[in-house]
């Protein structure tokens, strides 16, 4: 299946940023367990492209691995040689755009106005990452209305208690951060545990409605 595709099916994107590799695959792993099947490490994480390479190499498409807090084409390339399907940006750049799609890699610009959600798609982006997402389900909704044709992935403030509404208002997944995966919590087995039932959770809300 296509990483596209993969992404539209299961639409949550788990945001892991802060941990080493080590740390980072194992958090992967319980998210897996959880049932999710889409993580973004952040390149602003220590030894983000090691952990990108090795959740690639492990799972291939049975986890799909992207790289978040793209800001620049070189980043772009850097993540896609380490096995990125997807790049996640906090703003729009076009050439970090074009470079995505030129690998054929699936790409998600942020943007938060009208124009700048229109730029972006307008760009080539394929979904568009509303950020950050703390205007609540009624902004998607809104923009959802004249803007149809766009996939909207809010992004930030989006949590167990109000996914099902974005999704309701058009959204077509979120990323989920500090909600799903803390930054920089110790890496236990009963972090893990935790972590676990709380992707179950995430996968179930999805499934609502």
């Amino acid at each position: 299946m296509e990483a596209l595709s993969q992404i539209e099916k299961h639409r949550v994107i788990a945001i892991v940023r802060g941990y080493h590799a080590d740390d980072a695959l194992r958090i992967v792993e319980a998210l897996k367990e959880g049932g999710i099947r889409l993580v973004e490490m952040t390149l602003n994480s220590p030894q983000a492209l090691k952990a990108i390479e090795a959740v690639s190499e492990r799972y291939g498409d049975d986890m799909l691995v992207g790289a978040g807090t793209v800001l620049d084409a070189e980043s772009a390339r850097a993540a896609l040689s380490a096995g990125a399907r997807f790049i996640l940006s906090p703003t729009v750049n076009e050439e970090t755009i074009k470079l995505t799609k030129r690998y054929g890699a699936v790409s998600i610009p942020g943007a938060f106005t009208p124009t700048e959600i229109l730029t972006a798609y307008e760009s080539g982006g394929d979904i568009i990452k509303v950020f950050p997402g703390t205007m609540g389900p009624g902004y998607i909704k809104d923009i959802h209305g004249p803007l149809p044709q766009i996939p909207l992935l809010p992004t930030g403030g989006v949590g167990l208690d109000n996914i099902r509404e974005y999704l309701d208002a058009g959204a077509v997944g979120a990323g989920i951060g500090g909600a799903l995966v803390k930054t920089n919590e110790e890496v236990t087995g009963p972090y893990l545990e935790n972590l676990k039932e709380k992707a179950k959770q995430f996968v179930e809300a999805i499934k609502r409605g």
